[in-house]
């Protein structure tokens, strides 16, 4: 028992021991750390605290002296370089205006501000000082230097430009070009900035992106200027798409903006006389009313034919005024002109596959529709021997009227399918003739018109309208002395795609028309009766010359329909300008049209 507490009481006195052992330790440790940062601040009583700038110069670590020579060693070398607008460089030297090294005691209280014991905490933290006492310099030689710099004695100075809109710019309309600066300088602006750069010992100075330039009045952020070129824009970033079939024609601002104009108060006028001239240009590329039309005949041979006035024309007086509005929308669109008178199609072929072919050479028909052959007939065209020729040209259909009568200087022919498309030249049924073709019309022919068997002439009517190509030409070699029946010459038998096989003209016949077979009601005569003496008269009747200017054949169509219905009455063909020629209709009067007011 005794062994134990022995033991017992050495265990207790180690612990003591040890502590006080650790104790001294760390009281040592304590104080050698705290000596070392005691020590290392002490030396930022003569030496300034790690990133600290002076005038731009590295002061960390350094004493008042050192800084004084570092700077004392930039002063002597100092230099400004000036940059200027054109690119050309200058240089003021400190040695030219008698720059020198002035210390006034500030870095010293910079340095006696310092709190040694703080370098901790100082030692990342950036301190910036500039002191404009430390540089001295004659302010008169630095005057004079700036006097003397050749940027304020140019021989072709540049003067300041205003800012303005561009000529019109493909895709992008117009464009606000910027303002240009003047090259020679405001010399008290530019003075400032010379004298602020050497105070601090700069050694570049950018006067070119300084604001010490005379500036433009109006400059590139002007909002005037901005809202005119939208307002401009408007117009010339539209586009009028026009469409003549397959083929298109593009007005775009290439050429609207030569149409347009600025009055004194900035409103924009359209030129309303440029508007017509390029309706009259579409006119002129894309009418074919006066155009040749070539035509394979249905004899297998091509023809020209050049005159006439079937095909497409323009109505320039309505176009040109819709297009005026168009403009002044200032919407693009995609359109067709406005016609006055209308084509079948566009291309090389405006009379399309329904129209009636007529060959005065063989006094013979054909009428197609949809490209089908409907008609084939014998006609009677205009005396030859009296000088009654009927015209060879392209006609479109003036119009048809059931049951007129055609009236000349001393007579009035009733006929039941009058069908004029050349003035008052057409065709109608002539029921007094007793045959048709070959060459009665050299001696015994009409006063232009195409007489036909009634029977052609009704399935004509019945199936021709307002506005279609009736092509009268000439082709040699066939020629036919024969004639044919007077019931002859109605329909085809059975439709074939055109051109369609043709047989001889003089051997044409075809099946008797059951209302042109025997006498009727209205005075018709049947086949082989054209001797009878009412025949005689009414053929001699129809020859009594008219003057040509009024038109072969008759002076009038007097309608005999029922009271009440319109009488399409006499029709005229449209004129044919010569080159160069306007149109008759009228046109929008000329000048400027005003687009909008300047807002």
């Amino acid at each position: 028992m005794e062994k134990q507490k022995g033991r017992s009481r050495k265990k207790k006195k180690f612990p003591v021991a040890a502590a006080a052992i650790g104790t001294a330790i760390g009281v040592a440790a304590v104080g050698g750390a705290a000596g070392y940062y005691i020590y290392e601040g002490k030396q930022y009583e003569t030496v300034f605290f790690p990133s600290t700038r002076i005038n731009g110069i590295d002061a960390s670590h350094k004493t008042v002296e050192e800084m004084e020579k570092l700077i004392s060693a930039a002063v002597d070398e100092y230099s400004l370089t000036i940059k200027e607008m054109d690119g050309r460089t200058e240089q003021i030297t400190g040695e030219a205006i008698g720059m020198h090294s002035v210390f006034d005691g500030k870095m010293e209280e910079y340095l006696a501000g310092q709190e040694p014991l703080q370098w901790w905490m100082q030692k990342d933290r950036e301190k910036d000082y500039e002191i404009e006492a430390m540089v001295a310099f004659d302010q008169e030689l630095l005057e004079q230097q700036i006097d003397n710099l050749g940027i304020f004695h140019q021989d072709d100075p540049g003067l300041p430009q205003d800012a303005y809109l561009s000529d019109y710019v493909p895709g992008q309309g117009y464009v606000v070009m910027p303002d240009v600066k003047g090259t020679v300088p405001d010399r008290e602006k530019a003075g400032e900035e010379i004298r602020a750069a050497v105070k601090s010992l700069k050694t570049e100075l950018d006067l070119a992106g300084m604001d010490v330039y005379e500036r433009a009045a109006v400059t590139a952020d002007d909002q005037g200027l901005h809202d005119l070129a939208d307002r401009l824009n408007k117009y010339v970033n539209m586009t009028v798409t026009y469409t003549f079939g397959e083929e298109q024609e593009v007005l775009d601002g290439e050429l609207i903006s030569q149409w347009i104009s600025l009055g004194e108060g900035e409103e924009i006028f359209l030129d309303q006389e440029a508007v017509t001239a390029y309706v009259k240009g579409l006119a002129e590329r894309h009418n074919t009313a006066s155009r040749k039309k070539v035509l394979k005949t249905s004899y297998g041979q091509t023809v020209e034919i050049e005159r006439g006035t079937y095909g497409w024309r323009i109505d320039q007086a309505a176009e040109a005024e819709q297009l005026y509005q168009i403009l002044l929308s200032g919407e693009s669109q995609v359109r067709e002109p406005v016609y006055r008178q209308t084509g079948a199609s566009h291309g090389d072929n405006d009379y399309g596959n329904t129209y009636v072919e007529i060959n005065l050479t063989a006094q013979h028909l054909f009428f197609y529709k949809d490209g089908q052959l409907l008609v084939e007939s014998d006609f009677v065209s205009g005396n030859a021997a009296r000088g009654y020729d009927t015209p060879s040209g392209a006609y479109p259909l003036t119009y048809k009227q059931r049951n007129a009568t055609l009236r000349g200087a001393d007579y009035a022919t009733p006929v039941s399918y009058w069908m004029p498309f050349n003035g008052n030249i057409g065709m109608h049924d002539a029921t007094w003739r007793g045959s048709f073709g070959g060459s009665i019309y050299r001696t015994n022919g009409s006063h232009g018109c195409i007489n036909l068997p009634k029977a052609a002439a009704k399935t004509i009517f019945e199936n021709i309208e307002k506005g279609m190509p009736v092509l009268c030409y000439h082709l040699g070699g066939t020629e036919s002395g024969k004639s044919s029946a007077a019931g002859g010459g109605q329909g085809a038998p059975a439709p074939a795609p055109a051109p369609a096989p043709v047989p001889d003209p003089a051997e044409t016949t075809a099946p008797a028309d059951p209302e042109s077979s025997g006498a009727s009601g209205d005075g018709e005569m049947a086949a082989g009766q054209e001797s009878s003496p009412e025949a005689v008269n009414e053929q001699e009747t129809e020859r009594t010359g008219l003057p040509w200017e009024y038109g072969p054949g008759m002076t009038e169509a007097e309608t005999s329909a029922e009271p009440g219905q319109p009488d399409p009455g006499q029709s005229e063909p449209f004129p044919e300008p010569g080159p160069g020629q306007p149109e008759s209709s009228p046109q929008p009067e000329p000048g400027p049209g005003q687009l909008e007011s300047s807002p």
